[in-house]
């Protein structure tokens, strides 16, 4: 069964679009000009097929294509070079609909976990997760893990590396993992909580799956991935790997640009919810509405729908939004967004180092008030 995308066009007419559309069913497939399509199998399944275009606004059109799973593999990289490879480097597209079809979805079954596994492993049956970010970059292993003690002393659901603790000499990538993974499992026995610690992964590309299994065997509940840097198919990767067995939370750094123009680039709840979702993660961080990074509310809101709509990718996954949270903002936020969230918690639990419980609590009582 074939899956699809839809984009949008910017053209002067429907004449104009339907040129448009059939240049990118030929770009992101087999990169020649009509005339040079063998005839036969590749002309006929390989090539991206036209299902409808139509107006959508003056100068703009959606067109909604068809590509055979053949072109994808069994690999999410390739999958996304079909779904915007080359394409992505021309004006006047932008992908705003992706539908996977029957044979991609069993090879991309997604997440492992999802919302349920999450919430099985965290022992938060129903409301919101609490995620304090671990940070700033600069603090050593030790001050990190002391940290880290704090907020799962205080009954944080999961503790992450901020995405820039990386492998520097501050705080190195298995001393930080094997230390904090240390404080959060004391803290749990103390408590009889079920805090889980996302690790950031780092390490040079050969570096990669021996930190992987290091991390595993230093206990930690989860890994923190920027596929933006590192790679969708690395969250592919892990998802896939039953002796791992860790959900995964993916990061948006360096994926910015691909959302920020109206005609161009990729859709909010595509790039941050669908395809997150179809590469395996089961968290996905964004940047929340009334934060520093200028996301609208019907964006974070996309993003959202998109992470836990049934008839997504695989496991409903967990939206996460990040930036400028606080108890102050928790019973909004609830409503806005549902149950089904992990909030992320940065400045506003570091701001007061000495009020840490007070702040998770004050935000657990927000988001458990029926």
């Amino acid at each position: 069964m074939r899956f699809s995308v839809t984009y949008r066009i910017a053209a002067a007419n429907l004449a104009e679009a339907r040129l448009r559309a059939e240049g990118i069913a030929l770009e992101q497939t087999v990169e020649v000009p009509a005339d040079v399509v063998p005839a036969g199998f590749i002309a006929d399944q390989i090539v991206g097929q036209i299902v409808e275009i139509g107006a959508e606004a003056e100068g703009r059109y959606r067109a909604t294509l068809s590509y055979s799973p053949e072109s994808a593999g069994f690999e999410v990289a390739q999958l996304l070079n079909v779904i915007f490879g080359n394409s992505s480097i021309q004006r006047g597209i932008k992908v705003i609909g992706f539908a996977p079809g029957a044979t991609l979805a069993a090879r991309f079954p997604g997440p492992r976990f999802g919302i349920a596994g999450v919430r099985a492993a965290c022992g938060r049956p129903e409301g919101g997760l609490i995620v304090p970010v671990l940070k700033p970059q600069g603090l050593g292993a030790d001050a990190l893990a002391t940290l880290a003690y704090a907020f799962a002393s205080a009954g944080a659901d999961i503790v992450k590396d901020d995405h820039g603790l990386a492998d520097q000499t501050s705080a190195p990538f298995r001393e930080r993992v094997e230390k904090i993974s240390a404080a959060v499992a004391r803290a749990n026995a103390e408590t009889g909580g079920s805090t889980r610690y996302f690790a950031n992964v780092a390490g040079k590309f050969d570096q990669i799956e021996g930190n992987l299994r290091f991390a595993a065997d230093a206990g930690v509940g989860g890994l923190l991935v920027i596929p933006g840097l590192l790679g969708f198919g690395l969250v592919q990767r892990i998802a896939a790997d039953a002796s791992l067995n860790l959900p995964v939370m993916t990061h948006p750094a360096f994926l910015g640009s691909f959302v920020q123009a109206e005609d161009s680039g990729i859709s909010h709840g595509v790039l941050f919810g669908t395809l997150q979702r179809l590469a395996g993660a089961d968290i996905s961080v964004f940047p929340n509405v009334g934060g520093r990074f200028g996301f609208t509310e019907a964006e974070c809101l996309a993003i959202a729908k998109a992470c836990r709509t049934p008839d997504g990718p695989g496991l409903p996954m967990f939206p996460s939004p990040g930036g400028g949270m606080s108890p102050d903002r928790a019973a909004a936020m609830r409503a806005m967004y549902g149950q089904d969230v992990a909030y992320l918690l940065g400045g506003s639990l570091l701001r007061h180092p000495d009020r840490i419980a007070d702040t998770i609590a004050a935000m657990r009582r927000v988001l458990d008030t029926a």
